[in-house]
């Protein structure tokens, strides 16, 4: 495995005067005369849905994580003689649980957690985290309060602020374009609406959002007024079970003829999700198997077919997620705040390219994907447009 370490802005200061909670685990002390080569063991909490509603995304992440750990220790399981020994927990989805979660393992003496699929459990545990002053690895949530939202927490996907930024790559220029955000009235449908505001128009787009509610069936006049508002570009930000008839006034109003529809593409499951619509609407991609060409990404693959599954969305965040944690044990050695100073500025090669760990708020920089589906007997099939450069996405 290659590595490099840079941009190491400083190590991390730790905090004086203040005392340890009493169930967060105290690092090993020197021997005198001589240098601390570690525990012989460090363990690891793993938190992510096993069940409820993201417990497809939680799988991808989990299988790609197995993967990883095996290819980051050469098989071994640990590094520099340090054993890591991994402990599994099912959040369910449900912040409450992986908080109790959290607090057992620890409790139990565990100083480094990892995951999850959701934004709303991973924000949980990143506050765990802080409390108690452990090493947090979020997964594959990409909820932008993530990022920087304490010294603990890093993350090993990418954040909503690379999917906008990467939708805003299918215009030349964004400067003096219109963009509109067509999205449910919902949370998630408002925070791509800011998200679009922050990012885009920050760069001199004007947005205008075109928001429908929920218990809307008949999209329609919605799609008139997407066609009448006459955007450069059209973001749309939906989900659940009314996709299929949107996408379909979408196409029949005309709307995928006459403007460029941007889109995020979610994992295979969602790939027949699209209908008529799918060749003529621009995706934006985090990951899809094919899209990267690199010897990290054929040994993922390898590994998860050869243990019977395939690579989707989420499976970089979980192989990623391997990477860094034993880049945290080999060079802090269980030692918190040493783990922490090794992840920031850190830089490795995962299966989308090279990645770094942005010091100073711990994002993920990476490179992001334009894709398009063509259609393949019944279904449809994934094809690289671009790639596009980490530097240009980074949130």
């Amino acid at each position: 495995m290659r590595v490099t370490k840079k941009l190491l802005l400083g190590s991390v200061i730790a905090t004086a005067a203040l005392v340890m909670s009493a169930c967060a685990p105290q690092p090993s002390a020197a021997p005198e005369g001589g240098v601390d080569e570690g525990p012989a063991e460090v363990r690891v909490g793993v938190i992510t849905s096993e069940t409820g509603p993201l417990a497809g995304y939680g799988q991808q992440y989990l299988d790609a994580f197995t993967a990883g750990l095996d290819y980051a220790t050469d098989g071994t399981g640990e590094i520099d003689g340090i054993r890591i020994v991994i402990e599994n927990r099912d959040d369910a989805g449900d912040p409450d649980t992986a908080v109790t979660a959290a607090k057992q393992l620890i409790g139990e003496g565990v100083n480094i957690l990892m995951g999850s699929a959701s934004s709303g459990v991973s924000l949980a545990v990143a506050e765990q985290a802080a409390q108690n002053k452990v090493l947090f690895i979020s997964g594959p949530a990409a909820a932008d309060a993530i990022t920087g939202v304490n010294e603990y927490t890093f993350r090993s996907g990418r954040q909503s602020a690379q999917d906008v930024a990467t939708a805003g790559t299918f215009l030349d220029d964004i400067d003096g374009k219109k963009i509109v955000v067509f999205a449910q009235n919902s949370a998630f449908g408002q925070g791509n609406v800011a998200a679009v505001e922050a990012i885009l128009g920050a760069k001199g787009a004007t947005v205008e959002p075109v928001l429908v509610a929920e218990d809307v069936t008949e999209f329609t006049p919605f799609a008139q007024q997407v066609l009448s508002a006459q955007p450069d570009l059209v973001f749309v930000a939906w989900a659940g079970a009314t996709s299929g008839a949107m996408w379909q006034a979408m196409s029949q109003q005309g709307v995928l003829d006459a403007i460029p529809v941007v889109t995020g593409l979610g994992d295979k499951a969602t790939f027949g999700a699209y209908g008529v619509a799918s060749e003529q609407i621009n995706f934006l991609n985090h990951y899809f198997g094919a899209a990267p060409d690199n010897e990290v990404n054929d040994a993922m693959v390898a590994a998860l077919e050869e243990a019977g599954t395939e690579p989707d969305l989420f499976s970089p965040d979980g192989f990623n997620a391997a990477i860094m944690l034993v880049q945290a044990v080999k060079e802090g050695k269980g030692d918190v705040d040493a783990m922490v100073a090794a992840l920031e500025g850190f830089t490795f090669e995962g299966p989308k390219g090279t990645n770094t760990v942005r010091a100073e708020d711990h994002a993920l920089l990476q490179d992001m994907y334009q894709v398009k589906l063509v259609a393949s007997g019944d279904a449809f099939t994934p094809e690289l447009v671009a790639t596009v450069p980490a530097e240009d996405v980074a949130p």
